[in-house]
């Protein structure tokens, strides 16, 4: 990375889950001070098209930092998140002010959108998603896009990467943040963690189908609103659809673990950390990926954390945000003889 070292966790930050819990506490947004609410403040709320009356919802917010925009990053939450996650705002803060445009997409039943759609969000409608990026390069053409994710939301940002060629988006780079590659993996990992990663999970997830059950009380029975564990309120959803035969079908449905990154043509950045107690690292060490993709493992950082300091300002928006710079100035660097090469012609 230019001018970028590896993460090193402050002592008193090699806790695996406090590191977990502190990055996406209340906290961070106290501590991130006026540049998250200004970002807030003067964001354009966007509804997007995204194919099959499909609609979801983010929000757009113009640098000012540059003359011309270095381009545009679409940034991605993690589960049960929204564009009003304190990580996603301080990495947006971080990116407009390196130059770029952003856009932070609430993904289906995110934030304040259960009303745009009445099917119920899982983590296989990744064509949606993708529906999305499109119709945000349609509108602002941007001469760089990025996309970048947290958790499912770097999950979300690989997948991205993989269908972007055949869905005809230009898309010129992909950061994933301690992506989920193994779902199976990851919800045993869950599971065998402290009692309070489930809880909080099972807490915001229930509140969520709860919700969509006031706005659309067909679509979600009240099976679907409390269950034991995220394993079997997973169970229930996936039965209730109809979508897929079986559980095990559909957390295959949206894996990117093994050789399934390997034909990437879009170039990606990984980074993760060896004591995410969420994520396990084999799933990473095992990964097979092209020449164009980097994988980054700090010995410390649980899960998106990488906190750097006690204000929790983070390594993770820095390498987010470095990785887009990088992978800017390469793109120029790649263009840059094809447009002398213009030039002299006419």
């Amino acid at each position: 990375m230019n001018g970028m070292q590896t993460y090193r966790a402050p002592r008193w930050l090699r806790n695996p889950h406090l590191q977990s819990v502190l990055a996406s506490s209340r906290l961070r947004r106290i501590t991130g001070g006026r540049r998250a609410s200004t970002i807030e403040a003067q964001a354009e709320e966007h509804l997007l098209d995204c194919g099959d009356g499909i609609r979801l919802q983010g929000r757009f917010n113009a640098q000012e930092a540059l003359p011309q925009a270095r381009g545009l990053v679409v940034l991605f939450h993690g589960w049960e998140g929204s564009t009003a996650s304190s990580y996603l705002l301080r990495t947006g803060a971080m990116l407009l002010d390196a130059g770029f445009d952003v856009f932070r997409l609430n993904f289906r039943d995110h934030g304040d959108t259960h009303h745009l759609n009445p099917g119920i969000f899982h983590s296989c409608r990744i064509a949606e998603v993708v529906g999305a990026v499109a119709a945000i390069q349609r509108q602002w053409h941007p001469s760089f896009l990025g996309v970048a994710g947290y958790s499912l939301g770097g999950n979300f940002a690989l997948r991205v990467a993989l269908r972007a060629p055949a869905a005809g988006i230009a898309l010129d780079h992909a950061v994933a943040i301690c992506p989920i590659l193994s779902p199976p993996h990851g919800l045993e990992a869950m599971e065998q963690s402290p009692w309070f990663y489930e809880h909080y999970f099972m807490h915001k997830w229930g509140a969520s189908l709860r919700r969509k059950r006031e706005l659309f009380p067909d679509e979600v029975p009240e099976s679907l609103t409390s269950g034991s564990g995220v394993r079997d309120l997973t169970h229930r959803l996936i039965e209730h659809g109809g979508e897929f035969d079986s559980l095990a079908d559909y957390l295959d449905g949206y894996s990117v673990a093994g050789d399934r990154l390997a034909r990437l043509q879009v170039p990606v950045s990984i980074l993760t950390a060896a004591d995410d107690p969420i994520i396990p690292v084999e799933d990473f060490r095992q990964l097979q990926l092209p020449d164009n993709a980097r994988l980054d493992i700090a010995e410390h950082g649980g899960h998106c954390g990488f906190l750097l300091d006690a204000r929790l300002n983070g390594y993770a928006e820095q390498y987010v945000t470095q990785q887009m710079l990088d992978a800017c100035e390469a793109r120029n660097d790649a263009i840059a003889p094809i447009n002398e090469k213009a030039s002299v012609a006419s």
